[in-house]
Parts: C-alpha cells; structure tokens; sequence
C-alpha cells in the first residue's frame, strides 16, 4: 500500500516529506510506543505508528530503516522534530485516531503486521480470519 493511500484511510496530515507519499510502497506496519521494542520487533521498511512525540522517534527510524511514522491521537511533533524527519527524508504523517483504530483500519485494508519466526526473525503476518464450525459458533 502507497504512502499516499494510508494517508487517506488514517485521514491523516502530512508534515515532512509529502513528495514521497506517492512513490513509497508499505507492507507492514507497527504500533508501537516503546522505542526499544520497535528495534527488537520490526522489519526494514516498515511503517511506525506512534504517540510518542520526541527527536527519539526519529532516531529509531533512522537506526531501524522504517520508512515513515504516523503520529496517532492528534500528536503532532515540534518542528526540531519535523527537521529531523526532513534532514532523514522520512515522511511524517499525523491522524486523529488512536492507535488502535489506525491499526486495525490499515489491517482491514490490507496491511500485514510483522511477528517472529520460529528462529526469532521477523516475518510478515498475513490477516485470515478464524473459520466457525458449521453450528457449534466456535472458531476451528
């Protein structure tokens, strides 16, 4: 998925690097608020979903490879933060949503999260919903 379409599904804004939303492909995304675990637990390329609003973000992205952030709840990071981005050319956006709904809209629309492999690497998790057993209601 495009930069340019989560934009438009998270109902979001866009503050650094608004050239790029056209031309960045996106196949998974992460929620996170703990730096740390965004190192430990994502994927190069990947998109970052945060409340967290300081230069720490930008660094993390930087060092992790992530190719952009979404600052969820209506965040919005100073400009120091905004020329970090910019000087990285990672693009910023901000939605209104919280974390969660912007999470669950991007998977419903197709983005895959990330999780870890049986070797402790991360591999892309694909959404397939649980199928019910005809008329027990219980998933299989």
């Amino acid at each position: 998925m495009k930069l340019d379409r989560i934009k438009c599904v998270l109902k979001a804004e866009v503050l650094a690097g608004r050239k790029l939303l056209g031309t960045i492909e996106c196949s998974t995304a992460c929620g996170c608020d703990l730096m740390s675990d965004v190192l430990a637990f994502t994927k190069q390329k990947t998109l970052l979903l945060t409340g967290l609003n300081n230069p720490q973000v930008i660094r993390t992205a930087e060092v992790a490879d992530l190719i952009a952030i979404v600052f969820v709840r209506g965040k919005r990071p100073s400009q120091k933060i905004i020329d970090l981005a910019d000087e990285a050319g990672i693009p910023l956006l901000c939605t209104e949503l919280p974390l969660y709904e912007a999470c669950g809209i991007l998977w419903s629309e197709g983005l895959d999260g990330c999780e870890l492999d049986a070797k402790g690497s991360m591999q892309e998790k694909s959404f397939e919903p649980e199928k019910k057993v005809e008329g027990s209601g219980k998933p299989r």
